[in-house]
């Protein structure tokens, strides 16, 4: 079933044609990586997908096009991580995490017993139950990071939309997000998530896309995107690229000039 369905994609910013005919599908049971240099139009994507900018094309999460979504609609059926994790109050781990649950609650009613299970859900796959009273602005960058995936995460949507979310994380932490992303999509939700870390990408993802100026130059298998030569056209590196017992492991080794 899909969950997102992108036909012919474009956008501009400033101007600038940042989208060039992007067409992408994510579907349940799918963790899909969305891989490119900076400036490649990802981010960018992932707000047209989401209806935050205008752009051109078809959109549709599940059967219905984006434009037909209330807000509310919406927020049920994706949650969203963006790039930018700037926590302006100093609100309690657990009260943050809990906004998560806002799409299901009418104003200012009280949380009930499926969203305290959600909340203590998102904390536990997040590591971060032990900070559940801890004002969030008093956490590191790292930990703030955990926080607000566990925010996304307390939404139970069906689809999550990840910009970036290994930024600020320490390796345990990055395998540790990983980890969950794969479970989800195990548990037949859909994840896509950009990611700059080849490696993990590789090794866990089961689909990736390719960007580079603005479209999609390769999408399939890890190892049939991740490719030496294409490495090379796209960022301009050399790489170890191997297949082990833990699946697919690419090193970037040096610039080509």
């Amino acid at each position: 079933m899909s969950l997102l369905a992108l036909s012919d994609i474009t956008a501009q910013l400033g101007g600038n044609e940042v989208l060039r005919g992007v067409s992408l599908e994510v579907d349940a049971g799918e963790f899909v990586g969305l891989i490119g240099p900076n400036g490649a139009g990802k981010s960018t994507l992932m707000r047209a997908a989401l209806g935050l900018i205008p752009s051109g094309g078809a959109r549709q999460i599940g059967a219905e096009p984006i434009e037909r979504l209330p807000a509310g609609e919406r927020a049920r059926r994706v949650a969203y991580l963006p790039q930018g994790r700037e926590i302006a109050w100093p609100v309690t781990v657990e009260t943050l995490v809990g906004l998560g649950r806002a799409p299901y609650r009418k104003s200012f009613a009280p949380p009930d017993a499926a969203d305290r299970a959600a909340v203590e859900a998102a904390l536990s796959r997040m590591d971060v139950a032990d900070f559940r009273r801890r004002p969030a602005t008093d956490l590191s960058g790292g930990e703030q990071a955990r926080v607000l995936i566990a925010r996304a995460l307390a939404q139970e949507a069906p689809l999550l939309i990840a910009d970036e979310p290994t930024a600020g994380l320490d390796p345990s932490h990055q395998i540790e997000l990983m980890e969950t992303f794969a479970a989800l999509a195990r548990e037949g939700r859909g994840v896509l998530a950009s990611l700059h870390d080849l490696s993990l990408a590789a090794r866990w993802c089961g689909r990736v896309a390719l960007m580079d100026g603005g479209h999609i130059v390769a999408e399939g298998a890890p190892a049939d995107v991740l490719t030496a030569e294409r490495l090379q056209q796209v960022y301009g590196i050399t790489a170890r690229i191997e297949e082990g017992p833990d699946g697919l492991l690419v090193q970037p080794l040096a610039r080509v000039h």
